[in-house]
């Protein structure tokens, strides 16, 4: 007896060891991918967390702290940065942090779905391995893929677990994180039996969650859903990017980032390849991951129809479902297909690795300079500027984050958005008109673009603007050298 029960003691306290550990090492490994990380944050995530810093010290929704806009994408990223800036005080900061809890919140919601499927123990952590080294991914940190992720995750166990009204809430919290993530809510509801039953629960949670968010932002903000769905779809329309779109922008990164797009894209590749094999075997534990991949099928059309500008971390939610799905089958597979995902993480992390550490320029980046760069533009334009508005040359995040000064484009002042707003308007069809009317029935239209004092130019050779009041040299993988010029417009 006393054997019997000094074995059960063993058994309970290796148990929450056991538990423990897993989400130990997944915050680690997140955390150091974060420190390098965080020196080449793409120009975006400044954006980000430009609007989670004002929010955070001034109680202010805005890029800019002395004016309103609309135009964080992700609400709830904002929400839950901002929230993690007032207590740390640093929103870089609290982006690292934000970005382990998501990475710990993907594994336990992983190892949970695992258990019940019956996949190995190392499942969930090989996939989260794999994810934090994509190389696409790693150059999204900071925006909301890594949250949307994890809210995907959750719904997967949820669905799996039939618990509609906190399904609800989960796909309201990730419509919260990105509103077009509703692809991957509808395939995954409608993945489930008997989908039907219950629906009117989810239906209630996803409305309490989501309500006062949407009311708040069409009253207050003047518009129900960000101000980037024009913005990026007029970009689309007038071809911003040139022949790019988000349908062949796959080619364009193909050409100035080979190594980093292939790796990107091998998770699809390989989910693909593994695909036939499972279906052979009828092995039924991987379909809840197969409803994500449909889910993440489904939303790399939609974005093609879309037309909008290939943004590299529009493909992430297509990349995690495949990555997820792909380590799910060879979960399932013999032992080379395990070894062929091994691989990919290993050949991810020295690709990562082998050009510098730390990195000057995120793995795929489009912005025309290093974020580190950007920075020390910003502290020198408030110097130069004394906090006076200065009009963007078309990139704006880490330089507004830096200056804390009205740097200004459409992203950041409504009166220029009110221009494009209009823009986009005139060239909608009746039905898009009409549904833009809605969206935007509080919008204050008479409001008007800002005064500028200075002007940001990106100039590609040719004379210099006589009246500089500074310059710098520019550059990037994809971009030749420039100079960017301080300008005043008196």
């Amino acid at each position: 007896m006393r054997t019997i029960w000094g074995l059960r003691m063993q058994l309970a306290v290796r148990k929450p060891v056991r538990v423990a550990t897993g989400p130990a090492i997944v915050a680690v490994m997140s955390a150091a991918v974060f420190v390098f990380a965080s020196g080449h944050l793409v120009d975006d995530t400044y954006i980000t967390l430009s609007y989670a810093r004002n929010l955070a010290l001034h109680g202010h929704w805005g890029l800019v702290a002395d004016s309103v806009s609309n135009t964080a994408t992700s609400p709830l990223n904002v929400l839950a940065l901002g929230a993690l800036t007032f207590l740390v005080r640093d929103a870089v900061v609290a982006a690292g942090i934000l970005f382990v809890l998501c990475q710990v919140g993907m594994y336990l919601a992983l190892r949970r779905i695992g258990d019940r499927t019956g996949l190995p123990g190392w499942f969930a952590g090989l996939t989260v391995a794999a994810l934090l080294v994509n190389p696409l991914l790693i150059s999204s940190i900071g925006l909301e893929v890594a949250l949307g992720a994890t809210g995907l995750a959750w719904l997967l166990v949820l669905a799996g677990e039939r618990r509609p009204l906190a399904f609800g809430c989960v796909a309201g919290a990730v419509a919260l994180v990105r509103l077009d993530l509703l692809v991957f809510v509808a395939v995954i509801f409608v993945a489930r039996k008997r989908f039907w039953a219950d629906a009117g629960r989810s239906v209630l949670g996803a409305a309490l969650v989501t309500g006062p968010w949407f009311l708040f932002s069409w009253v207050t903000l003047g518009g129900l859903v960000p101000d980037t769905l024009v913005i990026k779809t007029l970009q689309g329309a007038k071809r911003a990017w040139n022949e790019w779109t988000f349908g062949n922008g796959l080619l364009m990164y193909w050409e100035a980032f080979p190594a980093a797009t292939a790796l990107s894209l091998a998770p699809v590749a390989l989910a693909v390849l593994l695909c036939p094999l499972w279906i052979l075997r009828r092995d039924r534990a991987p379909l809840p991951f197969a409803a994500l991949a449909a889910g993440g099928i489904a939303y790399f059309v939609v974005y093609v129809g879309l037309t909008v500008p290939p943004y590299h971390w529009y493909y992430g939610p297509t990349i995690v479902a495949a990555t997820v799905f792909c380590c799910a089958l060879a979960a399932r597979l013999p032992g080379p297909f395990q070894l062929a995902c091994v691989g990919l993480v290993a050949a991810s992390a020295v690709s990562y690795a082998v050009p510098e550490l730390p990195r000057r320029y995120a793995p795929i980046t489009t912005n025309y300079t290093s974020s580190a760069q950007y920075l020390d533009i910003g502290e020198q334009v408030r110097q130069l500027t004394g906090g006076r508005p200065v009009g963007s040359h078309g990139e704006i995040g880490a330089l507004a984050y830096a200056c804390d000064c009205p740097v200004t484009d459409v992203f950041s002042d409504r009166g220029l958005f009110r221009e494009a707003l209009a823009e986009r308007q005139a060239g909608a069809s009746r039905i898009a008109r009409g549904v833009l009317n809605v969206n935007f029935a509080f919008f204050d239209q008479g409001v008007r673009p800002r005064h500028l004092d200075f002007q940001l130019v990106r100039q590609l050779g040719g004379t210099p603007p006589s009246n500089a009041l500074a310059s710098w040299p520019i550059s990037a993988p994809m971009l030749a050298d420039d100079r960017l010029y301080l300008v005043p417009t008196g």
